[in-house]
């Protein structure tokens, strides 16, 4: 870790200011999960607001409106300021919420370094040629969140030495990480598009190659019945990951699993709107409409008690 001095904090940001800072933002640009966050406990649900900002912080070096002057040591500053946070001296306004969750948290540094790895990837990649490539990058990018999250979520004691989870060879942690490769691979379908205009293409080419469909068909958007076949195909392996993330969230404390519940319901009908879109993920982009939304906590609060 790197070694900082004993010294006042670097901002003045109140504790108060610096939490509603990351409501706000939360709330700004990532509206299905804000909704699913004021389900949580004060607390939590505060953390997690903290832990989004710096995550949505450390996306933006590579995706935000700066991003073409990004570079690797742009990313070296960056860690030493990650550095800076887990040693209580926070730089930026948000830092201030960030330090206070890690008092209150047993979050590890390790995903957060794992993350700022996965924003290399995006200064070097534009292509992934096999889903293990694919796979690396989403566990950096979003797997690393739910690691983040179950720290702050909470494991519940009583479940973990259930007899019936002694035997299994999943945890918790595992069914966290898919949870966040599930909502990377929906944002990778969701935003085909918009990717394809920066000149990026997520999806494995030996996906393309299996459906006989070309970058080429990518970048200019053509919807056929190949690209309908492979983007099934997506969808179903997508499916697969929120399936197993499902495992893990009765193992959570009881007061994360309806929120948690809440957001991976949520989260998955983005894939049920690419459907009902016939696959045009170029032309129109998903969204699931506020009423439906609404309409889904009911039937997630059933699954936090139930299953």
């Amino acid at each position: 870790m790197l070694q900082l001095p004993e010294s006042p904090r670097i901002t003045t940001a109140s504790l108060a200011d610096s939490y509603e800072y990351c409501r706000q933002i939360t709330a700004e640009y990532s509206k299905t999960f804000y909704m699913g966050t004021l389900l949580m406990a004060e607390e939590k649900r505060r953390a997690i607001w903290a832990v989004y900002v710096w995550c949505r912080r450390t996306d933006e070096l590579v995706d935000g409106p700066q991003a073409a002057a990004t570079t690797d040591a742009t990313l070296d500053r960056w860690e030493e300021e990650l550095e800076s946070i887990f040693a209580g001296h926070p730089v930026h306004p948000s830092d201030v919420a960030m330090v206070d969750t890690l008092e209150r948290f047993p979050i590890d540094i390790q995903p957060f370094r794992d993350m700022i790895a996965g924003q290399r990837m995006d200064l070097y990649r534009n292509r992934y040629e096999t889903f293990n490539d694919l796979y690396l990058y989403c566990y950096r990018v979003a797997g690393t969140v739910g690691l983040m999250s179950s720290a702050v979520m909470g494991v519940d004691e009583a479940q973990d030495v259930a007899p019936w989870h002694q035997e299994s060879d999943h945890s918790p942690q595992q069914e966290a990480i898919a949870l966040g490769i599930a909502n990377q691979l929906t944002n990778i379908l969701r935003d085909v598009g918009e990717d394809a205009r920066r000149g990026r293409i997520y999806l494995p080419l030996e996906d393309l190659a299996l459906f006989n469909y070309t970058e080429r068909d990518l970048l200019n958007g053509v919807v056929d019945d190949r690209w309908r076949a492979l983007m099934q195909y997506q969808i179903q392996r997508a499916r697969n990951y929120y399936t197993q993330a499902e495992r893990g969230i009765s193992r959570l404390s009881p007061d994360a699993r309806w929120p948690v519940w809440s957001a991976l319901i949520l989260y998955r009908q983005i894939l049920d709107v690419i459907e009902k879109n016939n696959y045009d993920v170029f032309r129109q982009r998903a969204y699931v409409p506020r009423l439906r939304k609404l309409l889904c906590l009911p039937i997630a609060k059933l699954y936090a008690e139930v299953r």
